[in-house]
């Protein structure tokens, strides 16, 4: 059996944990530079606010002080997932990742009476430990646990909680009461396609012949299908696999033509790619450089710029990444543009460890090597104890334009030492 953790609400959820006053109140989670709502309480969705709404469409209810919108704070939630996940693994037999706010958690030698109790104590403890609630969903397969989950966070009489069990009539009249589109994997085109063959909801799906679905649409369908009959055939990407690219993007605060602040944009952006690039000991061929104005303002000059420079050498060595961002933005800058967004992506990554060196190799480039590294690893070392760009090369100026805007960003409130109060 597997299992969904979903945090409900996950955003919200970690700025209440702090900030107990906001129980209750209809909250809302703003994009980057406070543009639209991303997250949303309860409560603000019984006030017929949707997600993806408009910040500014919603400045009469602040006035009213009826809601209460805050910037998003990703530290704060990216920590907080963690402590979740912390907790999962303590009590599970293998936790994978699938998003910020859900985890797959595997239940390998648990008896099948004593799920459900086991679910019970994960739901509780999860709350108690982090102040974060979830929703949990139990199944053979991901796809049917998906869809406990589903019933688990919207139907009041699961409590939080849902096993379910193929073949039972339970599972049974939950597939009827799901529509396709509410299933894991299952898009809106798809749906139109398999409306044409009379198929309305999962149960229907569930019920089909696995190979016919194959010929007419797709093997990944084929395990949906599957999946719904309590076939396990879907397994998740390992979490530890290495990416084979590396982007730090962001859409700046305001419009910007200042080449320093956009230079500086590009140097913070480049040193957080490479500081990614060594988390996952992977060393890059090349770096990728863009800049962007604003389509959606056609009284601007438009102007939307890429370069690649290739690297000496493959390297994690921020310096040479930098000089190489640098080189790509002196050739695709042009003043008198008005950028919104600037992005660096390191590409044509190799593993660290396999990478194939010069065969004009000296032991002075070895010890240069060396120092180098020892350099990088000691740069990371400080900036995980000390905070995010605590060491960086070159100190971007307060106030610039690509700096993003977040008015309403609580404190991170959290670090590696503290933790939170247990709730009794």
């Amino acid at each position: 059996m597997i299992g969904l953790i979903d945090c409900n609400n996950f955003y919200v959820s970690c700025e209440r944990a702090f900030q107990p006053r906001l129980e209750g109140i209809p909250v809302g989670v703003l994009s980057n530079n406070d543009g639209c709502v991303i997250a949303r309480s309860n409560e603000l969705k019984a006030l017929g606010v949707e997600m993806g709404t408009p910040a500014f469409e919603l400045k009469p209810l602040l006035r009213q002080r009826r809601i209460e919108l805050l910037s998003s704070n990703y530290e704060l939630y990216g920590d907080m997932s963690s402590r979740v996940q912390q907790v999962l693994e303590e009590y599970s037999a293998g936790v994978e990742p699938y998003s910020i706010d859900e985890m797959f958690v595997r239940f390998d030698g648990f008896a099948p009476e004593q799920m459900h109790a086991h679910a019970q104590e994960l739901f509780t403890k999860v709350r108690r430990f982090t102040h974060i609630p979830v929703s949990v969903g139990i199944a053979p397969t991901r796809t049917l646990a998906k869809l406990a989950n589903r019933a688990a966070k919207k139907l009041p009489i699961y409590g939080g909680v849902c096993v379910l069990r193929p073949g039972t009539d339970e599972c049974e009249g939950l597939l009827q009461q799901v529509s396709l589109g509410d299933v894991w994997g299952v898009g809106r085109r798809l749906v139109e396609r398999l409306g044409l063959l009379g198929m309305q909801t999962a149960w229907d799906l569930a019920q089909a012949e696995p190979k016919q679905i194959r010929q007419r649409f797709s093997v990944t369908l084929e395990r949906t299908c599957l999946e719904l009959k309590g076939v396990p055939c879907i397994e998740m990407n390992d979490p530890g696999e290495a990416r084979q690219r590396i982007m730090t993007s962001r859409s700046f605060g305001r419009l910007t033509d200042n080449r320093q602040e956009i230079h500086q944009a590009i140097r913070q952006y480049a040193q957080r790619s490479a500081e990614k690039l060594r988390s996952q000991d992977s060393v890059a061929r090349a770096v990728y450089v863009f800049l962007k104005t604003n389509r959606h303002r056609p009284d601007l000059p438009q102007y939307s710029p890429s370069a690649i420079v290739e690297l000496p050498q493959p390297t994690d060595d921020s310096r040479d990444i930098l000089h190489a961002a640098s080189q790509a933005f002196d050739s695709i800058f042009r003043p008198h543009y008005r950028f919104m967004k600037a992005g660096v992506m390191l590409i044509d990554l190799v593993d660290a460890n396999r990478q194939q060196l010069s065969l004009l190799d000296t032991a002075e480039s070895r010890a240069n090597r060396e120092r180098n590294d020892h350099l990088m690893a000691t740069m990371d070392a400080l900036n995980q104890r000390m905070g995010r760009g605590t060491v960086t090369f070159g100190r971007p100026s307060p106030g610039a334009a690509w700096h993003l805007r977040c008015a309403n960003r609580t404190p991170r409130w959290t670090t590696r030492w503290d933790e939170l109060p247990e709730v009794r």
